[in-house]
């Protein structure tokens, strides 16, 4: 999991690597790097690395959606594995994480 800030230092959009194996062992570095994000102008979320995920890892990342909304951010997905679109929208969270439409092959 890795976290950067594009587009010149202070002022640039957050970049947050998700970890591929993204269950509850790892929530609590990547809930640092969210918290980080509300400092930035933007946040971007990279999940196409994601190979395993659970309903913690997922509650995380909706609840920062919820609050980056509540203080008028709007992160964005660069990406977004097939494991974890299937397990957000078994679980309903896909529409509320706002997951981009898969991409056919």
């Amino acid at each position: 999991m890795g976290s950067k800030t594009t587009g010149g230092g202070k002022g640039g959009v957050r970049v947050i690597a998700l970890p591929a194996d993204f269950r509850l062992g790892s929530v609590a570095d990547v809930k640092a790097a969210l918290i980080e994000a509300f400092d930035a102008p933007g946040a971007q979320l990279d999940g196409a690395a994601v190979e395993r995920v659970d309903t913690a890892a997922l509650q995380l990342l909706v609840a920062f959606r919820r609050e980056a909304t509540a203080r008028g951010q709007s992160p964005a997905w660069l990406g977004v594995s097939d494991v974890m679109r299937e397990a957000a929208g078994v679980l309903g969270l896909a529409q509320v994480l706002e997951l981009p439409a898969a991409m056919s092959a």
